[in-house]
C-alpha cells in the first residue's frame, strides 16, 4: 500500500528560469541539484517539490496536476506575488477549511498558494 507521497514534480521548460520564479519569487531553498541531469528538488516538511526539465513526452501544462505551498501568511504572501509581478490564475479565495489563490509560474503550470483555517 502507498504509505507517503516520496516527491512531487512539475515539468518546466527553462531550468534557470523556473529556478529564478520557485527560488528568486516563492523562496524555495534547493536540497538537491543537478543541473545536468534537469533536475532541481526542494525539501518541504516531510517530501520533496521537484523541478524536471520538460521534453517532447513530458511538457508543462496548467491543465493537469498542481502543487499547493502552505505558507504561514497568505495575504502577506500575495501581495508580496503581486510586487513581484507574478500573474495570478484565481485571485484569493475562501473555503469552509481553507484560504487560497492560484498564480502561474513561468511555463504557465498553477501553483496554488494555500493557507489552512485553524480547526
Amino acid at each position: 500500500m502507498i504509505n507517503e507521497i516520496a516527491f512531487t514534480v512539475t515539468p518546466v521548460t527553462d531550468l534557470a528560469r523556473a529556478r529564478a520564479f520557485y527560488e528568486g519569487v516563492l523562496e524555495l531553498k534547493p536540497a538537491l541539484v543537478a543541473e545536468e541531469a534537469g533536475w532541481v528538488e526542494y525539501a518541504i516538511g516531510d517530501t520533496a517539490f521537484a523541478l524536471g526539465k520538460a521534453d517532447e513526452k513530458w511538457k508543462p501544462s496548467a491543465l493537469g496536476s498542481s502543487v499547493a505551498f502552505e505558507v504561514d501568511d497568505l495575504d502577506a504572501t500575495v501581495t508580496k506575488l503581486k510586487e513581484s509581478g507574478v500573474t495570478f490564475d484565481m485571485e484569493v479565495m475562501d473555503t469552509p477549511v481553507c484560504r487560497m489563490a492560484v498564480v502561474l509560474d513561468p511555463d504557465g503550470s498553477k501553483v496554488m498558494i494555500h493557507k489552512r483555517k485553524a480547526a
